[in-house]
Formats: structure tokens, C-alpha cells, sequence
């Protein structure tokens, strides 16, 4: 266990890629939302999915895990399993610090009357419907899923090369093209869509953790062999 809290500390020297930068990218995205809705002529509430740019940023910090710290682990001595856990440790701590500052970003913006413009980046109603707790599962599984997804590509990449990443990024795409094409021809599109606000944001987020669960399977597997 303890050298696995050494690669969490590994993983966090440079607090750049983990905290500040997806800092930043919050602060704009809040910024530049608040200043549109300041000149939408409008006195009703307006949403907007500003919220979700630093969720994007953890795809980026989740090919970088793999990518620039990985081989660098190796010089260190550290087993592929201790690495592999303390980076999934790693994001599931700042998956949850973000789903922190995206409840107090919710509670700020119900205080403030949407930032004085009745403007709102974090507090949207369907994502909050099952309460605070619910928000915070709905924005931790995603970010968790954004460096998931990233931390899998990369180690597939490592393990068999851009051919092999290609071809399952195609045929992943296939897949979820064919099914769209199934779910047209059966015109099923209004039971999918019934099935999904039955589900709510905090059914699809637990769904999420599902599909994270499975993609950290296989990007274990593909780890084992992966090249430094």
C-alpha cells in the first residue's frame, strides 16, 4: 500500500495537469457562460453546459497518466499493478474534488439568483433532481469516465500501436452507429428516449460507473503488457 501512495504522490507532483489547469478551464468556461447570459435580453433562467469543459480536460489528463508518467514509474521500480492502482486512486480523488467544486459552483449560483442573471453553469434542473448527492455521483462519474476513457486509449496505444487504436476507435464507432441505424428502422427512438428520463442523470451516472468499471478491466489487461 505504500508504494502505492507513492505513485499517487508521483502522479500529483505536477499539480498542473490534475488541479490547475482544470481550475482554469472551470473559472473560463463560468466566466465566459455568465457574460453571455448577461446579454441574453431575457429575464427567464438560462442553462448552458459550460460546466462540463474541465470533464473534457480529464480525457487529456488521463492519456498523460499513462503516457508521460508510466515510463517513468518503471524507472522507479514500481509494479505495473501498483501503478495501475494508485493512478485509479488518483482520479477517483480528483474526479470527487471535482464533483465538489461543482456542488459548491451549484450552491453559489443558488445564493447569487444565477450570478445576478439568473444565468446557471452548474445547478441545471435534471442533473440536480435527485438532490446534491445525485449531482455529485452524476459530475464525479463523469470526469471519471473522461480519464478512464483517456487512460484506456493511451494503453492500448502503448500495447499494440496507433493501428490496433484506430481500429477499435472505428469499429467502436460501428457499433454505436449501427445501433442508432436499429433503433431507427424498429422506430424505438421515443421508448429509448422514455427510458432515459426514467433512468434520470443519476440512473445514467450509476450506468456510467458500470461501463468504467469494464473499461478499467480491459485497460488493466492491456496494461499487464504494456511498453514503457
Amino acid at each position: 500500500m505504500s508504494r502505492t501512495l507513492n505513485v499517487i504522490r508521483l502522479q500529483l507532483i505536477n499539480k498542473q495537469t490534475f488541479i490547475w489547469v482544470p481550475l482554469i478551464v472551470l473559472a473560463s468556461a463560468v466566466l465566459v457562460s455568465v457574460l453571455i447570459y448577461a446579454m441574453i435580453p431575457t429575464s427567464g433562467p438560462k442553462y448552458g453546459g459550460g460546466g462540463q469543459a474541465p470533464l473534457w480536460v480529464f480525457f487529456a489528463v488521463g492519456l498523460s497518466a499513462m503516457t508521460m508518467t508510466f515510463p517513468f514509474s518503471q524507472a522507479m521500480s514500481v509494479t505495473r499493478r501498483e501503478f495501475f492502482l494508485g493512478t485509479l486512486i488518483t482520479a477517483v480523488l480528483a474526479s470527487a474534488f471535482m464533483g465538489v467544486l461543482f456542488l459548491i459552483g451549484g450552491g453559489i449560483e443558488m445564493l447569487t439568483n444565477g450570478y445576478g442573471v439568473n444565468g446557471y453553469v452548474f445547478h441545471l434542473p435534471w442533473l440536480w433532481e435527485a438532490g446534491p448527492f445525485g449531482a455529485f455521483i452524476v459530475y464525479f462519474a463523469l470526469a471519471l469516465f473522461f480519464f478512464v476513457v483517456g487512460f484506456t486509449g493511451a494503453t492500448v496505444y502503448k500495447r499494440w500501436g496507433p493501428v490496433v487504436l484506430t481500429i477499435a476507435s472505428l469499429a467502436l464507432a460501428l457499433v454505436l452507429v449501427g445501433l442508432a441505424f436499429l433503433v431507427t428502422r424498429l422506430e424505438m427512438w421515443e421508448q429509448v428516449w422514455a427510458g432515459i428520463l426514467d433512468l434520470g442523470a443519476l440512473g445514467l451516472a450509476l450506468w456510467g460507473l458500470v461501463v468504467v468499471a469494464l473499461l478499467s478491466v480491459v485497460s488493466f489487461l492491456a496494461f499487464r503488457r504494456a511498453t514503457p
